[in-house]
């Protein structure tokens, strides 16, 4: 209800003018009863002879009636002012029956006009709340939802909370929010939040309280690192050692879990004893010698020092004269002075011969170049060709195809040394591998098991290997040189593209490319912010890249520049996550840029790391895409029935992964999966299945509808949220199910799925997977690339340059509709060689080469210099 719109209604007197029709200054206004207090009703018109108050259609008795005469000075015309009161109990007589009402009547001598009507309600407040809030206890930074539904009353009451008996004020406290429903929302909640929260409903009548609900806010356990291992607990002998951890990141609050685990881990040592040396037994003595002295010796062998022992003291060799100082020395006759001479012309004869060998042998040396030979490896197929470029305006310039078999191959090994002879050269196991040394090498094959668990190996002496997954079902990895390459995961949308000449030549890096599970890796959230893609690494880090590496990743954001702010989030060595850029602004550094699309984002990179994409909402009108998958049982040997409901981030990754989930619970698909657009509304998701049929079948779910909480959507960080319904057929001989399951989020629009199948059978749906990806986790060289390396060499000497009539790359950018980027394009060395690369990463493999090749050739007719006729 609420004040009805003016009645006035005008009855004119035969022949009356209309100026002289009483009009109504005053009129009656709806008000309320309060307890037992009359209220008043008041009506004002000019110029009047006579008002009275009409009351559910009956005229109020002319006693009742309190008047006023006055003039209106500006008019000179009477004015006549009414008053009546009403009671409860007048309202109580006809309460029921229909609503109390009053009306004025006035009287000129030019006709009656009749005011608005006032309704009299009797206002009150149930005590009772309809839905009172209930404790709970929640994880930090959970969601929280405080339902309260106040009593009923005339007038509807107001709702305001209360914190520990003080006012919660929304605009003082950006994480709390009230819903038109009256319930309370914390966003994220935090040990300050810990606190009885109470629900107050008040009208004119009275004001009421709900019980308080205690909300406690705990945080479980979190182990921090280990310590370094003791020293063993013996000096000599075995012992043990010792490290230890504490349930300190973080602490448990709040009644939080403790962690699970031990503290204290002891392992067995052994310490080697030292053993001090000792002499040996004098030997004989020696013939007495020329110069009448014989000597003796021993040795610290019995036990030799070991172990940090100590070495013999006194000494190992001993003299004496052996005739009794009764010997002369007699001087040295001619035979031995020629004996002497002889002896050092042989020596020196020895040591010129020496010499012309080393002579001989590095003037034959010197002409071969080992850099040359050891060069041959990365040039091998690169041998010179002639060939003549099509004219300017021949689409078919991108398709001449240089002899580069010898170089085109699928990399799945690692860069070993060819062994011609017993000897081996072992290669560093560390991530970043120096040139190679001299001698011949080849690119080969080997087992894709063995070859992963020897990648593995390598990396696990890496200190960033803590954070990489365990497995290499997410990881692609593979050996690259300048000569470029991709790494693609399978059926995620996931690749690195390393251009040419990214890697300096005579550098040769691992390279790995690997997909997080959002469980592995903690990326912290404020605010409205919520994760768009996947968290993907690449690395190692700190590897020299001397032009950006592309990163190719899905993401599930509708994105507009007036509702979201996006940024790219990299990882720091220290482990906190920085943001590096900001979509949409001016760059504030070159080492990253991205061109987001519909589907997929592009990072250009210098420095390989581990990246996500974040959004923060800036309207309600924001939205993510969600992808809905229907799975049940492919055999049904029970009454009971289960259908799945999966509301996934629509990106391939977080599709993968529950489809092979699936596989392992034995499910299949019922349904072709569905798209929602789920907004920032702080409404839940809610699910709900209708039309099946009551004879055949039953749900055993006690609830109409099920929720998942927004904040578990919108944050990014549950990939795998799903509904279950548990359906149970009457009979056993029942094989068929028809139903429709409703999913929409509340006050939006929604997606129906009508399901009917036979659950003896599989569904035409029940071989759905994602489509396999062409082509192989590495490629390296020219087969990662569909542009010929030597017409991209061309396209890029020919389009860097400024050109005449603006045939030059900007052109370049304005066809491949890739203009916006120009000023990023424009800061590096070869902009032409971006675009291209950009072009590899977002049409590999399947990319319409002729398309591009029209493009350059469109570009050629502007500037007939563009492609003149040359020698490759």
């Amino acid at each position: 209800a609420g004040a009805q719109q003016s009645a006035t209604v005008a009855n004119p007197a035969s022949g009356a003018s209309p100026d002289l029709l009483p009009h109504f200054q005053l009129e009656p206004e709806d008000v309320y009863i309060v307890k037992n207090k009359a209220v008043s009703l008041a009506c004002r018109a000019t110029p009047a002879t006579q008002i009275y108050f009409k009351c559910n259609g009956e005229w109020v008795h002319q006693g009742d009636h309190v008047t006023q005469h006055s003039t209106d000075r500006s008019t000179g015309l009477p004015v006549m002012e009414v008053r009546i009161e009403v009671t409860r109990q007048q309202v109580e007589k006809i309460f029921g029956l229909e609503e109390y009402w009053c009306q004025c009547v006035a009287w000129s001598s030019s006709g009656t006009t009749k005011s608005q009507k006032a309704f009299v309600r009797i206002a009150y407040l149930r005590k009772n709340f309809e839905q009172e809030p209930t404790a709970r206890e929640v994880s930090i930074e959970q969601g929280i939802v405080l339902p309260c539904r106040p009593p009923e009353g005339i007038p509807p009451a107001e709702v305001e909370w209360l914190r520990n008996e003080e006012l919660v004020d929304p605009a003082l406290d950006a994480n709390v929010y009230v819903t038109p429903e009256h319930s309370l929302v914390l966003r994220q909640a935090r040990l300050a939040d810990t606190a009885n929260y109470t629900c107050v409903a008040k009208n004119i009548v009275a004001r009421r309280r709900s019980a308080s609900a205690a909300i406690t806010v705990y945080v479980n356990g979190g182990w921090s690192t280990w310590t370094q291992w003791s020293g063993c607990s013996t000096s000599c002998g075995r012992g043990w050692q010792k490290r230890s951890r504490t349930c300190t990141n973080p602490t448990p609050l709040n009644g939080g879990a403790f962690c699970e685990g031990q503290n204290v881990q002891k392992t067995a040592c052994t310490t080697l004893c030292p053993v001090d040396g000792a002499w040996s037994e004098w030997s004989k003595w020696s013939e007495c010698g020329a110069e009448c002295t014989h000597w003796r010796s021993r040795e610290c062998s019995e036990p030799a020092p070991r172990n940090g022992g100590r070495d013999c003291h006194g000494p190992e060799l001993d003299t004496r004269n052996c005739t009794s100082e009764l010997c002369t020395h007699a001087a040295p006759g001619a035979e031995d002075v020629a004996l002497y001479v002889g002896l050092v012309a042989v020596a020196v004869c020895l040591v010129l011969l020496l010499l012309v060998g080393v002579l001989v042998y590095c003037r034959k040396k010197g002409g071969l170049d080992a850099d040359v030979a050891d060069s041959s490896i990365l040039t091998a197929g690169f041998q010179p060709v002639s060939i003549k470029p099509s004219k300017a305006d021949n689409p078919s310039l991108l398709t001449i195809q240089p002899d580069l078999s010898t170089t085109t191959m699928t990399y799945q090994g690692s860069l070993c040394p060819r062994q011609d002879g017993p000897a081996k050269l072992q290669l560093p196991n560390g991530h970043l591998l120096s040139p190679l040394g001299a001698g011949r090498h080849t690119l080969h094959h080997s087992s894709p098991a063995a070859e992963g668990a020897d990648f593995v190996a390598r990396l696990s002496t890496q200190s960033y290997f803590r954070s990489l997954p365990r497995g290499t079902n997410n990881m692609a990895y593979g050996t690259f040189n300048f000569l470029g390459g991709r790494l693609m995961i399978p059926n995620t949308g996931i690749s690195l593209l390393i251009p040419p000449d990214a890697i300096p030549r005579g550098k040769i890096y691992e390279v790995y490319l690997t997909l997080h599970k959002q469980e592995e890796v903690r990326l912290p959230l404020a605010g409205c912010q919520t994760l768009l893609s996947p968290i993907v690494s690449c690395g190692p880090p700190g590897v020299l890249l001397t032009r950006p590496a592309i990163l190719a990743m899905g993401h599930c954001v509708e994105a507009s520049a007036e509702n979201w702010s996006i940024r790219l989030k990299k990882q720091s060595c220290e482990g906190t996550w920085e943001d590096v850029l900001q979509l949409g602004a001016e760059p504030c550094t070159e080492l990253y840029y991205c061109q987001l699309e519909a589907q997929a984002c592009y990072v250009f990179t210098e420095q390989l790391g581990r990246f996500a994409l974040v959004g923060e909402s800036l309207s309600m009108a924001a939205s993510k895409r969600l992808k809905l998958v229907l799975f049940a049982p492919a055999a049904c040997p029970s009454l009971e029935y289960n259908i799945r409901v999966y509301c996934l981030s629509d990106t391939q990754d977080v599709l993968k992964e529950v489809i092979q989930l699936e596989k392992q619970l034995g499910g299949q698909l019922i349904g072709a999966p569905r798209v929602l657009h789920f907004k920032d509304s702080y409404h839940n998701l809610r699910l709900s299945i209708h039309d099946m049929p009551s004879s055949l079948w039953k749900s055993k779910l006690l609830a109409s509808y099920q929720e998942i909480p927004f904040y578990h959507i919108w944050s990014g960080l549950q990939p795998f949220l799903h509904c279950t319904f548990t359906l149970e057929r009457l009979s056993t001989s029942t094989c068929e199910l028809a139903c429709k399951i409703w999913v929409w989020q509340v006050e939006g629009d929604g997606q129906s799925f009508t399901v009917n199948f036979n659950i003896a059978k599989d569904t035409r749906f029940s071989d759905w997977l994602v489509p396999d990806e062409v082509g192989t986790p590495a490629l390296v060289g020219p087969s990662a690339f569909k542009i010929p390396f030597l017409i991209r060499q061309k396209i890029i000497s020919s389009l860097d340059p400024p050109g005449t009539r603006g045939a030059d790359w900007r052109t370049l950018a304005q066809k491949l509709n890739l203009d916006s980027h120009l000023s990023f394009f424009a800061s590096k060395a070869s902009p032409t060689a971006m675009i291209l690369n950009l072009w590899e990463a977002r049409h590999f493999p399947n990319g319409n080469l002729s398309q591009l090749a029209a493009a350059v050739a469109e570009i050629g007719k502007q500037d007939g210099a563009l492609f003149s006729e040359a020698e490759c």
